[in-house]
């Protein structure tokens, strides 16, 4: 064997994998003003609602599950906001990273760097997405860690009543709380891919921030058309609502399966185009 065989498995261990073009990723995104744009929409929300709430001397807001509970439990509060941020706010934080997060490449021209650097392409794709993730991972978790924790201090962190009218205790709380945001999560992760691949597509964050709000709107819009009733069950906006079937007594789990498999029915065939599109893309083209 020569030497120079000898030194090729060294170097291949060596070269740099999806781990480290994650971290590359993730040091981007804590320099990036859009980063804390909205990191901080996810905390001001809350802070607002609460704040709205300790202003006005009325009940909780009517016709939003837990929204009759709000004054009674600090509990309550980030339940609510997650039926308040599922209309516009986590989608619009998800698509700002997802969005831009290879659009931006091709506006600073860097793009055509990163792929002739020796990583793989798919790598870098990988790297990509799981970033995205994390974004809208830490952002859900601010979201709903904040509002958990001034709802906790102002009317404390008493049981809260289910949604089939029985008690649950602090503890069992928490834990169904952090159960419903990893539930939440699901049709985030599907958004991610969708904004995946408009920022793949379209080479131009804008498009595809604001393309990835759209199509979640629009799937709102038609969620309230009586004529698609057949068709609500498959909408993705549909699946924000199925942590609350882990707030019901027994604990109702076939909306979470639900909307694990429409999540991936929405998110997979999005990121698998995006991926194909980002591995075939022209490097001298950018």
């Amino acid at each position: 064997m020569t030497a120079r065989a000898a030194r090729l498995p060294a170097a291949r261990a060596r070269r740099p994998g999806v781990g480290t073009v994650y971290r590359w990723e993730l040091r981007k995104l804590v320099v990036q003003k859009r980063t804390y744009i909205g990191l901080g929409a996810a905390l001001l929300i809350p802070l607002i609602f609460i704040a709205a709430l300790l202003a006005d001397s009325g009940g909780g807001p009517d016709g939003v599950p837990f929204g009759r509970y709000v004054r009674e439990s600090g509990l309550a509060t980030p339940l609510v906001s997650l039926s308040f941020g599922s209309i516009w706010l986590m989608p619009l934080i998800t698509a700002l990273v997802a969005g831009d997060i290879v659009a931006t490449e091709d506006h600073h021209g860097t793009l055509k760097t990163i792929l002739t650097r020796s990583v793989e392409r798919w790598q870098v794709f990988a790297g990509k997405a799981l970033a995205a993730l994390t974004y809208a991972l830490v952002a859900l978790v601010v979201y709903v860690g904040i509002g958990l924790l001034v709802g906790g201090l102002v009317w404390g962190f008493d049981p809260v009543t289910s949604l089939s009218g029985t008690r649950v205790g602090a503890g069992r709380g928490l834990a169904l709380i952090g159960a419903a945001t990893l539930a939440y999560f699901l049709p985030l992760m599907a958004l991610t891919g969708v904004g995946l691949l408009l920022s793949t597509v379209t080479r131009n964050s804008a498009a595809a921030v604001v393309g990835t709000l759209m199509l979640s709107i629009l799937l709102q819009v038609l969620g309230v058309i009586t004529a698609l009733d057949a068709l609500h069950p498959y909408l993705l906006p549909r699946q924000f609502n199925a942590w609350e079937g882990l707030l019901r007594e027994p604990i109702d789990w076939a909306p979470i399966v639900r909307a694990a498999w429409v999540s991936a029915l929405w998110g997979v065939p999005a990121a698998v185009a995006a991926l194909v599109v980002f591995v075939r893309r022209d490097v001298a083209g950018g």
